[in-house]
């Protein structure tokens, strides 16, 4: 068979799948495209005008397809120069895996596989980013530079005109442009969808030279951005509702309190073993009026045990105590357009009253509403091979259990479950990438250990809620000797021309106190509140900007409120240096003297560890917190508590969020390394070194493997 034969198979091929994409596109119902985002509902383009555009683009494709494989065939890939004998790289990412964990379940023989993997290659501790946080890490792994390059320092960045939040990873920006019929208001054109993490991934540096990546659930990848592959976005997909998460729970329980961090209540009723309630989603923003969409919700009670629930019109049963499958649930704001998510129930009592708990309502994987994949056919593909599962960024209920609308045990079961469906495409993208780049990151390593690291202290001030310590005593060892078991499968699937490294974004510490700086700013005169009130409400409610110097919010450090740089900043570019040397002096070393500890370790000043073109959008003083420490949940939103230090009490009783220093990750290596103190930034122009490409000078990483084009010099 000659190389025309198989370019024309090859085009075959293209043509087949194009046309059957067109086929099920067109014979799906409600042809209309949703954009939901944080903060921004959804918009959408008519079904004729899409039904229109997409008929052209596809009969363009196919009239043009020629003449893009003529130009393909002159437009040639850069060589990579393989010397390194390497085919194949693959890199699991375990969110948060711990290396003193790691080394004391080694030591005890409960870690086979890594321990092998440790003696026959590298493993050692992992430097994590200034500050330590997953957004923050996994954005230097992405690109090999600092956050004042990649521009991501927590997850919430502050807006300098409202110093409200905004979050750090995305902007959607509306269609300016709108159409007024009746009692809509229809966007014409789409949104803008803007990730805001800077930086070029190091696997789009790959594609340049022709490499093919599959890069599975990496954080800080939404939208999804073209790769010479496949890729599926992680951490920071929105929900439905356009936020990073929010769980509904029903109940017939009067005396239950209707605030839920994290979710939203409903009250229902029962009348004659029935309840007629309804599926909050998205804002409805193609109303003139706004307004929330939903979807009717009827629950049959039949017996202690089951009930029935009717959704549009579908029926499905549900037995108290377990999970259902995903449900796909589809709402209808108007104009024959069709927005689809899926979430999963759980039936937590029937009698004497009825609770029951809704996951965010994902967006559908296989009629995704965003960009959640590239190409877009990829999370269809998926969909089809092993059904529903999980997209949102963040699909561990983690705020759910804090609220206690779920337990332990539910927690652990939805966690294990997106695991699993998480082990399921990383094997399948394993299977599928023999030469090339394979990348997934794994979340329960990080979320099973924010939610169970008190259950190792006996002392921690979360266990005072009733809950059986013992039971849940070995819950993070357990986590650790299954994400054994799946290196150890990795391992039986690879080869001696394939590199395999394990890697954590930061490891983990207890979290017993909070810190509310804006408390201690407060009361040493550099945050001024409004009316002479002592305690100041979420988001600075009660702040006066025009008298406070100094302020704080999310996980990460302190603003100065300066002059030309924020709307209401009265700190000159002269009394900021001064002032931040005053806050240092101050805040370093801070004793808690309810405790006799030491909150905080160091205070890093930003202006000493970075200098990129971003620097300005993270805080001006990085708060290296003491073990067991970290900004309290009042601080993080903004708000002036009475106190400045306090017990957490939260199932979310581990962190990382602290001095650098104290949580670094894991490094696993099948090969050894050049370094005894690699840095995640390394990972990326380690990559690069394998696969003989050039390394972008403006990396701050190093390769950790020896190059052997400088060996041959």
């Amino acid at each position: 068979m000659n190389i025309k034969t198989i370019q024309s198979i090859r085009l075959d091929r293209k043509l087949q799948f194009l046309l059957l994409f067109l086929i099920i596109y067109f014979r799906s119902e409600g042809i209309a495209e949703a954009y939901i985002g944080p903060g921004a509902g959804f918009a959408f383009i008519s079904s004729f005008f899409i039904l229109l555009v997409t008929f052209f683009l596809a009969i363009m494709t196919i009239l043009f397809w020629p003449l893009r494989l003529i130009v393909k065939a002159f437009k040639k890939k850069r060589p990579a120069n393989m010397n390194h004998g390497v085919e194949c790289v693959v890199i699991v990412g375990l969110d948060g895996m711990d290396p003193d964990l790691t080394t004391q379940y080694m030591e005890e023989g409960k870690l086979p596989n890594l321990s092998k993997l440790s003696e026959s290659g590298t493993f050692s501790k992992l430097k994590t980013t200034l500050p330590a946080m997953s957004p923050v890490a996994w954005s230097s792994f992405i690109t090999g530079v600092d956050p004042s390059r990649h521009n991501i320092f927590d997850f919430l960045n502050r807006n300098f005109q409202t110093y409200l939040p905004e979050l750090s990873s995305t902007k959607i920006e509306r269609s300016p442009r709108t159409l007024s019929m009746g009692k809509y208001s229809i966007p014409i054109g789409k949104p803008k969808i803007k990730l805001l993490r800077k930086g070029r991934p190091f696997w789009n540096i790959l594609s340049e030279y022709g490499i093919f990546s599959s890069i599975l659930r990496v954080p800080m990848t939404f939208p999804a951005e073209k790769v010479n592959g496949v890729l599926l976005s992680g951490m920071c997909v929105p929900d439905l509702k356009g936020t990073q998460g929010t769980f509904t729970y029903y109940t017939s329980n009067g005396d239950s309190t209707g605030k839920r961090t994290g979710g939203v209540q409903i009250p229902v009723t029962i009348e004659e073993a029935r309840i007629k309630t309804y599926i909050p989603g998205p804002d409805n923003n193609i109303l003139k009026k706004g307004g929330e969409t939903q979807i009717p919700l009827e629950i049959t009670i039949k017996g202690d045990e089951e009930a029935e629930l009717k959704i549009s019109k579908e029926k499905f049963v549900l037995k108290k105590g377990l999970f259902s499958g995903w449900i796909t649930v589809t709402f209808r704001p108007g104009l024959n357009i069709k927005i689809r998510g899926i979430c999963r129930f759980f039936i937590k009592q029937i009698k004497p009253c009825f609770e029951m708990y809704m996951t965010p309502i994902n967006i559908d994987p296989g009629k995704p509403a965003l960009p959640i994949s590239s190409p877009i056919s990829y999370s269809i593909y998926l969909s089809k091979m092993m059904g529903s599962y999980a997209t949102l960024g963040l699909a561990e209920d983690t705020w759910a259990l804090n609220e206690r609308v779920i337990d332990e045990e539910i927690f652990l079961e939805q966690a294990y479950k997106y695991h699993h469906e998480r082990e399921e495409m990383f094997f399948d993208a394993l299977d599928k990438t023999r030469k090339g780049l394979c990348v997934c990151v794994f979340d329960a390593t990080d979320r099973i250990q924010h939610m169970f690291m008190r259950f190792m202290s006996d002392d921690h001030p979360a266990n005072n809620d009733g809950v059986d310590l013992a039971k849940y005593k070995g819950v993070i060892e357990d986590l650790y000797k299954r994400m054994d078991c799946l290196i150890g499968k990795v391992m039986e699937k690879i080869d001696d021309k394939t590199i395999l490294m394990v890697i954590s974004d930061h490891g983990f510490k207890p979290f017993k106190r909070g810190v509310n700086l804006n408390t201690w700013l407060y009361r040493n005169g550099y945050l001024c509140l409004k009316d002479g009130s002592e305690i100041g409400g979420e988001w600075f409610h009660d702040v006066d900007w025009n008298k406070t110097k100094a302020y704080t919010f999310g996980l990460s450090g302190i603003y100065i409120n300066e002059k030309g740089r924020e709307s209401k900043g009265i700190i000159s570019l002269e009394e900021k240096e001064e002032l931040k040397k005053e806050l240092i002096s101050k805040l370093q070393e801070l004793m808690d003297y309810d405790i006799g500890e030491v909150a905080i370790r160091r205070v890093f000043d930003s202006t000493d560890y970075f200098d990129g073109p971003y620097m300005e959008n993270g805080p001006d003083l990085i708060i290296g917190y003491n073990e067991g420490y970290r900004a309290s949940w009042g601080a993080a939103v903004g708000r002036v508590d009475k106190e400045i230090f306090e017990d957490n009490t939260k199932s979310w009783s581990g962190d990382h969020c602290i001095d650098p220093q104290l949580v670094p990750g894991v490094f696993f290596c099948n090969r050894k390394v050049v370094s005894d103190t690699p840095h995640i930034r390394d990972i990326a122009p380690t990559v690069l070194e394998l696969f003989g490409t050039n390394i972008p000078p403006y990396m701050s990483g190093k390769s950790l493997i020896p190059s052997k084009r400088t060996e041959k010099d």
